[in-house]
């Protein structure tokens, strides 16, 4: 029996790798969004912990020098430090959002690129397909068209005999 070949086979198996490599185009830019807004958060957690910290250095706002509860001074110099490293941090986080405003803009083109070349891939498979389906229906009349011949044949046969 005839064996199905598709004339533009190469061309699927270029679309399959346009389409692979946009998928790890787009998987690279993903991990590195997702890396982007795990920073965020813990700088949002170093945030946090450094207001609460900073109120509490405050909360014994009497005097300057005096002891907290755990027994070290609380001093201007303590809380301008603790100022200073929280206001680091939210430069720090705001340069990661603006970082990551960037790769979402990235992403979005990966994404469109990728869908471009499955639906690229896609055509090329549904020719394949419809080629198939008619290949098949050209053979399933050969066949019926060799099965004629040959009841043809032997009814011949019986009455040439």
């Amino acid at each position: 029996m005839a064996r199905f070949r598709f004339n533009l086979e190469l061309v699927l198996e270029q679309r399959l790798r346009v389409e692979r490599d946009a998928q790890i185009a787009f998987a690279e830019i993903d991990r590195e969004r997702v890396m982007l807004e795990s920073q965020l958060r813990n700088f949002q957690r170093t945030i946090v912990g450094f207001k609460r910290d900073l109120r509490g250095a405050l909360a014994g706002d009497s005097a300057v020098s005096e002891r907290d509860a755990g027994g070290a001074a609380v001093t201007l110099g303590d809380v301008r430090l603790q100022a200073g490293a929280s206001l680091m941090v939210m430069g720090k986080a705001q340069a990661a959002v603006l970082e990551l405003a960037g790769v979402h803009k990235r992403l979005d083109i990966a994404r469109a690129r990728l869908l471009e070349a499955a639906k690229a891939r896609k055509g090329v498979e549904l020719l394949r397909e419809r080629r198939f389906e008619q290949w098949k229906r050209q053979q399933a009349k050969r066949e019926a068209a060799e099965m004629d011949d040959l009841a043809t044949m032997r009814a011949g046969r019986r009455d040439g005999c």
